[in-house]
C-alpha cells in the first residue's frame, strides 16, 4: 500500500474553510468529518484535516495551535499537470477566499508555479515543471552530488 499523507491545519472557521477547499475541486470525506473537523481528499493518498483550533489543540502535546500571522512553518507543494492548472487553481483560490501569496511565473526554465494562503494563512504552492525541467534538475543535483557539492 502507498504511503498516505494527512496535512492536518487548524482553522478559524471550519465551514469557510471547507469551502475554501472543496471550492478547489477537493472531495469532502464525511466518514473522517465531525463538527469538529473536515476531511478533504485532494488525492487517493493526500488528505487535508481541517480541524478546529480547539481540536488541533488536542493532538498537540506543547504549545499551541498557530493561526493569523505571517510567521510561516510550512509550505505545502503539489505538481500540476500543466501551467492552466496552475493558473486555474490561484483562480479558483482567489475566488473562493484566499490570497495570492506569491504571483504565477516561470521560476526557471520549464519551471510555472504561484502560491496562494488559504482564508487562515495557510500557504500552499503549485508548480507544473516540464518533462526537461525534471530532467535538467535530476542532471544538475546528480553532477552536484557526485562533485562533492551535493548531500
Amino acid at each position: 500500500m502507498d504511503r498516505m499523507v494527512f496535512i492536518n491545519l487548524p482553522v478559524s472557521d471550519l465551514k469557510k474553510s471547507t469551502d475554501f477547499y472543496t471550492g478547489l475541486g477537493y472531495t469532502l470525506n464525511p466518514a473522517f468529518s465531525s463538527p469538529d473537523a473536515s476531511s478533504l481528499v485532494i488525492s487517493d493518498t493526500i488528505m487535508v484535516m481541517l480541524l478546529t483550533r480547539e481540536h488541533f489543540g488536542k493532538f498537540l502535546r506543547n504549545g499551541t495551535p498557530h493561526l493569523g500571522s505571517d510567521a510561516k512553518e510550512v509550505l505545502v507543494a503539489l505538481s500540476a499537470d500543466s501551467t492552466e492548472e496552475v493558473d486555474r487553481f490561484v483562480a479558483n483560490a482567489t475566488s473562493g477566499g484566499g490570497t495570492t501569496y506569491r504571483p504565477a511565473e516561470e521560476e526557471m526554465p520549464g519551471m510555472y508555479g504561484a502560491a496562494i494562503a488559504d482564508p487562515d494563512g495557510h500557504v500552499w504552492e503549485i508548480m507544473h515543471m516540464s518533462p526537461e525541467a525534471l530532467q535538467g534538475v535530476a542532471e544538475e543535483n546528480a553532477a552536484a552530488t557526485d562533485s562533492g557539492a551535493g548531500i
